[in-house]
């Protein structure tokens, strides 16, 4: 796991519904209601983050939407839709925006910590 700060940046394992951070980065599908490391997010969150998503409308590839964390111990979650990579150019810039719009987003509410979710980090190697 990677958690960054302005000092510092640590390489951590472990669950990331378990950190203590600002916001934790969930790789959501585009309608943000569940799927793979999303449905653990979403059932460590408890029900009341389902709901929030429901009101949110979904999420465009290389977009991200913010949501409270609800019952984990990160303030914030972070929702953003990859692209399916397939070797083409928009790949890479779509992935970019991931990164570069929930970064956006942390920062605006004010948060110095932040945890990226894994599909992005495996999607990078």
């Amino acid at each position: 796991m990677l958690v960054a700060t302005r000092e510092r940046m640590e390489v951590l394992q472990g669950d990331i519904t378990l950190l203590t951070v600002d916001a934790i980065v969930n790789a959501a599908n585009s309608s943000l209601l569940g799927g793979g490391v999303d449905d653990a997010i979403h059932r460590a969150a408890g029900r009341e983050l389902l709901s929030e998503c429901r009101t949110i409308g979904g999420c465009p590839v290389g977009e991200a939407r913010i949501t409270r964390g609800y019952r984990l111990p990160a303030r914030h979650v972070i929702h953003t839709v990859g692209p399916i990579y397939r070797g083409k150019p928009e790949d890479a810039m779509l992935l970019s925006r991931c990164y570069d719009n929930s970064l956006k987003l942390n920062s605006s509410r004010g948060n110095r910590s932040i945890r990226p979710g894994h599909t992005h980090e495996t999607t990078l190697l």
